[in-house]
């Protein structure tokens, strides 16, 4: 057990000094931080607590009032005030940037408000949205006024609709569930595409490395391959596991930071307030099965190249399966009741993300769980087991390869040894 070790901690320690893993954490986690301050970024830059003024010059000699009154543009963000001076004076002071922006209101043939806005740059269109929601408030507060009908009732009438639901399948989870639910399997399934696509990649890339640089030899000569495969991805998966501990610890005390504006709202979108607990567990089971699966399977394709420029042309299959089974769970995440999604969970390498999201999503019965966890357990202890063998015979050619026949050629020569 201490060679295996050894080559653990060589494997790690080189990779988490290496500048490429340093440069790339820190960049990350700069971003991630960013992402959680971006509120407070946004208004440091846009001033959005100060209002726009508009003015406003009534030739209808009717609305301009309605428009003064404080209750018809509460929450807009735009301030109107009375101009009593000539409509050229009104644009020379917003030409000046005295104002934001000028409105002028008139009647139309039905005695109904309409305006005309004049701003300096007609393509910030924010505050001529604002201003045309409110000249359509004062158009129906007036049309419903001059057809007799009071306020009370157009509120009425406009109400919203009461709807009653009452679920009848007990088993099932509610909408707020499945709601609560959502967030975080969306994020499960993005770190664990993100991580199996990148460290199984590195996996497989440290393998060919190694052969390309002749030390593979040496390691061979000193440990058994099969220790030296998992050693790897044991190696590789303390490396991710360091890497996502920082990102995200640095993440949570960064949302923490700004618990006043976004914290508590965040968490509770993100699913990781009210969840059942057993749901974590179940992340971290099938977080681990889908890491030792795609890793095996790259460190055994990795065997098979001597070239670090053969690596991607190889690893690209496994790829496009990690590829497929993200879409098939970005799809189930609003039918996660579909036969497709039901069928795909128990097919090993989409089970990892599919099984998941029909566990966050769905109330499915303890033995469909149990059963595709138990294909996946042998279908990786298979896979490990024709990766050893694989691994054996790879690590020992070189020359011209990157073909998945060369699998053939490596159970051969593990056969000799």
């Amino acid at each position: 057990m201490n060679k295996f070790w050894t080559i653990v901690g060589h494997t790690y320690f080189s990779r988490v000094k290496s500048k490429s893993f340093i440069i790339t954490t820190v960049i990350t986690l700069a971003i991630i931080i960013g992402m959680a301050n971006l509120p407070s970024i946004i208004d440091m830059f846009s001033g959005e607590d100060e209002s726009d003024d508009v003015l406003v010059m009534d030739e209808s000699g009717t609305y301009g009032d309605y428009l003064l009154e404080e209750g018809i543009s509460e929450g807009t963000g735009i301030a109107f005030e009375n101009f009593e001076g000539t409509e050229e004076e009104a644009k020379e002071a917003v030409i000046d940037e005295e104002y934001d922006g000028l409105l002028v209101v008139t009647a139309d043939e039905d005695n109904l408000p309409e305006g005309e806005y004049y701003a300096n740059r007609i393509s910030e269109t924010g505050e001529q949205v604002q201003i045309e929601q409110i000249l359509q408030q004062l158009k129906v507060m007036t049309g419903t006024q001059e057809a007799g009908i009071d306020q009370q009732t157009l509120d009425t009438i406009y109400a919203p609709v009461t709807l009653q639901t009452e679920q009848l399948d007990d088993s099932a989870r509610t909408a707020e569930e499945m709601n609560q639910s959502r967030g975080l399997v969306y994020a499960m399934l993005f770190i664990l595409y993100m991580t199996v696509l990148i460290y199984g990649q590195m996996i497989a890339t440290d393998v060919a490395t190694e052969k390309s640089s002749r030390v593979m030899e040496l390691l061979i000569s000193s440990a058994p391959p099969i220790m030296h495969m998992f050693a790897k991805i044991i190696g590789i998966a303390f490396l991710g596991l360091t890497q996502i501990i920082i990102l995200l610890g640095g993440g949570y005390f960064a949302i923490q930071a700004n618990e006043g504006s976004m914290a508590g709202e965040f968490f509770e979108v993100m699913g990781l307030t009210n969840n059942d607990p057993v749901i974590y567990i179940y992340a971290v089971v099938f977080f681990l099965l889908g890491y030792f699966l795609y890793a095996t399977l790259a460190a055994m394709l990795g065997s098979l190249v001597s070239r670090i420029e053969d690596v991607n042309q190889l690893v690209t299959p496994m790829i496009m399966v990690i590829v497929v089974a993200f879409i098939l769970a970005m799809m189930g995440l609003s039918m996660p009741e579909s036969t497709l999604i039901t069928v795909t969970s128990y097919i090993p390498f989409f089970t990892p993300m599919i099984m998941f999201l029909r566990i966050g999503m769905l109330n499915i019965p303890f033995w469909e769980i149990g059963l595709s966890i138990a294909i996946l357990v042998v279908t990786i202890a298979l896979l490990a087991a024709l990766a050893a063998r694989v691994y054996k015979g790879g690590v020992l050619m070189y020359g011209k390869s990157g073909s998945i026949k060369d699998i053939k050629q490596a159970m051969k020569l593990s056969k000799k040894e």
